[in-house]
């Protein structure tokens, strides 16, 4: 959930779209009346959209200009390398696009597609990776209708103040600061109010598009079952709110760790309301400057809690980039600076079978033993039928890679880098690998903390950081199967 430094908060009474001087619980007309209630287009254009007429003529719209796209990329002086590069940013520049103007679920499965390395070329990765940018908030008379219907009543019998404007807008919902009656700040996320309704529609059109662009590269269907999943959990905020608890109550003995308190009284399934903390962004050097605090302390303390929920605990906060990552704004910051984490929405609990083989992969890479790191992908399904002779070659090639690295849990986060570059690439290269997606969410957890470090303090050795818990996590045993 998006945070931001204090401002200032407008009384309910003169909100836009509030219930000046009513309290006490009233009878509500259904969401859908209200919103279109003297707004005959926003009426049609809600009811088009669950039916899939607006989702479909965009997608006609995208066919036809990638299409154009791709005649236009062919020039018979340009060099193959060439033609495929241009065909493909092309493509990337306007899918992101459509997705982006459709948002929901069609935002989502962009960001899905960022951490599918084994299926989305890189070239296409940074249109993609732009999906995550802020997007047009909705209007407060759609917001307020959602609080209302979610906790029953008007928002002053919930709500001292609500701020109109909000604080941050993402592809599923919106966040505003408002304050309880017995003064409590708090962040209210507020899901957009036709999402639901135009669910199934969304996932009907993009298993198409996802039909339509997988081909037989990929077995779409098993990746597009993973992404409708992952939706369902994050529309339903009671599991984030579960999550956050979860995560905080593992995370009970780091005091330099933060994790918004929810309010269950105030929160459900579309809505979430936690408690509100001043802060800056951890990539605002200035901001952390003032506060006096150093950048070096602040990656301390983010590579240890993600070593521990990833190793540890198997439970982890999966979508750490730096807008979900804050450092408190509070007296004694620059000594001892606490972290705030937000939006638990992408959180993963990973199923024992898949820790027990992350942990045979990591004893098949520190022993070279290419065979047993290919009978754990054979054994979770990680290689399609036809493919064993192609994926054997590239995991090859990884290891005739690894035999020159001397001591790998002792090294620096630019090597691993380097590692992870190169495992990308052979991914890229390689048809049949089929990685499950909460594979790839663990892998890019960790290459994001190690990204960070460079970022941050090159000169920390992060490796370190993490190798209490990554030892921790090697001695342990998950449960056997059956």
């Amino acid at each position: 959930m998006p945070t931001a430094p204090e401002q200032h908060s407008a009384p309910l009474a003169h909100g836009p779209g509030s219930r000046t001087g009513r309290r006490g619980p009233s009878p509500e007309p259904a969401l859908e009346s209200r919103l279109a209630v003297g707004r005959p287009a926003r009426r049609r254009r809600f009811r088009a959209r669950a039916r899939g007429i607006v989702q479909g003529f965009a997608l006609l719209r995208l066919a036809l200009a990638l299409a154009a796209g791709w005649l236009w990329a062919w020039r018979p002086w340009r060099a193959r390398a060439e033609i495929r590069r241009r065909r493909v940013e092309g493509a990337a520049r306007r899918i992101a696009t459509t997705l982006g103007e459709l948002k929901g679920a069609f935002v989502k499965a962009g960001q899905f597609a960022t951490v599918r390395l084994d299926l989305v070329p890189p070239e296409a990765q940074p249109w993609l990776a732009r999906l995550r940018d802020r997007v047009p908030p909705r209007p407060f008379a759609e917001v307020a209708a959602v609080v209302e219907a979610e906790l029953g009543g008007a928002l002053a019998d919930h709500f001292a103040e609500f701020e109109p404007e909000p604080v941050g807008a993402a592809s599923i919902a919106q966040v505003h600061r408002a304050r309880l009656v017995d003064g409590t700040r708090v962040a209210v996320k507020v899901q957009y109010p036709w999402l639901e309704d135009s669910l199934a529609a969304d996932l009907a059109w993009l298993r198409r598009l996802a039909r339509w662009l997988g081909g037989r590269r990929f077995d779409s269907e098993r990746v597009f079952a993973e992404f409708a999943r992952s939706m369902a959990e994050e529309l339903d905020f009671r599991r984030e709110a579960e999550s956050a608890r979860a995560i905080a109550a593992n995370l009970a003995g780091e005091p330099q760790i933060l994790v918004p308190a929810v309010l269950p009284a105030l929160s459900g399934r579309r809505v979430l309301t936690v408690a509100w903390h001043t802060c800056i962004p951890i990539g605002d050097r200035e901001g952390l400057a003032r506060l006096g605090v150093a950048p070096r302390d602040v990656l301390v303390v983010i590579a240890r809690a993600y070593a521990k929920q990833v190793f540890v605990d198997g439970l982890f906060h999966a979508d750490p980039h730096p807008g979900n990552l804050f450092v408190v704004d509070e007296p004694g910051a620059a000594a001892r600076p606490r972290v705030l984490f937000v939006d638990f929405g992408l959180s993963r609990h990973l199923d024992p079978a898949l820790r027990r083989e992350i942990r045979e992969a990591m004893y098949a890479l520190l022993k070279r033993d290419r065979e047993a790191f290919l009978a754990g992908m054979a054994r979770m399904g990680m290689i399609a039928p036809g493919a064993e002779t192609a994926v054997a070659a590239s995991v090859g090639r990884m290891f005739e890679r690894l035999a020159g690295v001397q001591a790998p849990l002792g090294l620096g986060g630019a090597q691993v880098l380097s590692l992870k570059d190169e495992a990308k690439a052979l991914l890229a290269e390689t048809r049949g690998v089929q990685l499950p997606n909460d594979l790839l969410l663990y892998a890019r957890t960790m290459s994001y903390v190690f990204a960070l470090g460079q970022e941050l303090d090159p000169e920390l050795d992060v490796m370190r950081l993490c190798l209490p818990p990554l030892l921790q996590f090697l001695a342990q045993r998950e449960p056997g199967p059956g």
